[in-house]
Parts: C-alpha cells; structure tokens; sequence
C-alpha cells in the first residue's frame, strides 16, 4: 500500500511534468523571452502560486525544459546505439553517418511537433543560468561526446568530410533542433513534416548543389 508521502511525491511528479511540459510548448512556439510565468501556469492549469513552489524563478522553468528535452535526446541516441549493436551482433552493421541522421530527423520531427525549446540566445539571461545549471551542462556534454564519436568515425570512414572540424559538425546538427527553415516551411502549409525532414535532411548532409 502506497504511504501518504508515496503519494504526495507522485503527484507532485505529475505536477511537474505538467509545467515542464507546458513550458516546453510555450518555449517552442513563444520563445523564452516572450513566455511569462502566468502564463506557464494557465498553459499548465494551475495557479501560479502552486506552481511557484516547484520552480521559484521563470530561469528554473526553461532549465527544467532543456533538461528535459536533452534527456530525451540522450534515450534516443542510446536507443540507436543499443539497435546498432544488435545489427552488428546480427553482422549487419548500421553505418555513423545513418545514426546522425536518425538523430537529425528525430530533432526536426520534435520541432514540427512542437516539442523542441528554441535554444537560448548568447547574450540572454537563460544562456547565462544554464551555464550554472549542472543538470543541463553534464547532458549537454552526453550528448556532445556521443554524436562526436559518430562524427569522427563517419569522417574516418569518408562518409562526411573529413576536412571539416568535428565541432563544426556537431554545431550543425545541433541547429536542426531550432532550423528557422523547417519552421518557415511547416507555416507555409504546402508541404508535409515528412517532406520538410527529408528536403532539410538532404540539403544538410548533401548540400544544394548537383554532384560534380
């Protein structure tokens, strides 16, 4: 049988959940600036003194949702790396530069679907708290090595240039998440998400030009 204090943590989870998932949302469509806490609260369904004792500052609302979104960007690229050794145990082996686009496309369907927080600007107050934020800087850093590894061994391998710097790269398919053009194109409503990930896949990993 659950204890009182059981089910108070879980509702307090749920609670939680809500907002983060509410500022994610707002992230994602406002933008950080233009979000406000009352605002949070009503997107979330609660009042914003009850959401005020979970989160003390709109900072801590958008650290949450980085979080957030990196801890699901981390189980999708362990999910990719589990089915990989899976295929290799299988002796059919999945190629780096196919697991980079996997993760390029699960970043720009996230943002179609709403879900993917505009990245902070440089000079912004968020930029600068989530430099404190050891949650939101030991994921960032996760992530980073795992698709740096990637990297490395697709430009090993000749599937992506190798006179590139492998930061540049990363940086790259970072900016994916927050594309301005995969969203200019979903406003347009003239193409499918399915068509957009593929057009902007295409130009990313191959560029505009014919093939010489």
């Amino acid at each position: 049988m659950k204890t009182r204090s059981s089910i108070k943590e879980q509702i307090q989870r749920v609670r939680e959940e809500a907002i983060v998932a509410a500022v994610n949302r707002l992230l994602a469509t406002k933008g950080y600036d233009a979000m406000t806490v009352d605002e949070v609260a009503a997107e979330a369904g609660m009042a914003k003194a009850s959401l005020y004792k979970l989160f003390t500052s709109k900072e801590e609302l958008a650290g949450a949702a980085m979080v957030g979104v990196l801890d699901r960007a981390l189980a999708f690229v362990d999910g990719l790396r589990d089915e990989a050794a899976k295929a290799a145990a299988a002796d059919s082996p999945t190629t780096p530069l196919h697991q980079l686009k996997a993760v390029t496309s699960w970043a720009m369907r996230t943002q179609l679907e709403g879900e993917m927080p505009s990245l902070p600007a440089q000079n912004s107050s968020l930029s600068t708290s989530l430099q404190s934020n050891d949650a939101y800087i030991d994921r960032l850093i996760a992530l980073s090595n795992r698709l740096s590894i990637w990297i490395t061994e697709a430009q090993t391998m000749g599937q992506l240039q190798a006179r590139l710097p492998s930061e540049l790269v990363l940086y790259t398919l970072f900016a994916r998440a927050c594309d301005p053009v995969v969203a200019l194109l979903k406003e347009s409503g003239q193409y499918t998400n399915q068509q957009i990930v593929e057009w902007v896949l295409s130009t990313t990993f191959d560029g505009l030009a014919l093939p010489q």
